[in-house]
């Protein structure tokens, strides 16, 4: 039977690295904080896709792979 690793909201579940989301660090601070850079773009269909099912609505996709898919 293959473990499955639980899933980091911090972490962009493409490429690893920190999602910078705002929605998270506030849920984890309890801070408030101004609009996540992901409501002002758009996702494809294409890019969601590559997204793992375990980590869909689970941990956002981070900057780098956001612009990287838009080229």
């Amino acid at each position: 039977m293959q473990e499955t690793q639980p899933i980091d909201p911090t972490r962009c579940p493409l490429c690893g690295q920190s999602n910078q989301c705002a929605g998270q660090l506030e849920r984890m601070t309890g801070i408030p904080q101004p609009a996540c850079w992901c409501k002002q773009v758009t996702f494809g269909a294409e890019l969601l896709a590559r997204v793992p099912e375990p980590a869909r609505r689970q941990a956002c996709i981070c900057v780098a792979c956001a612009q990287a898919a838009s080229r």
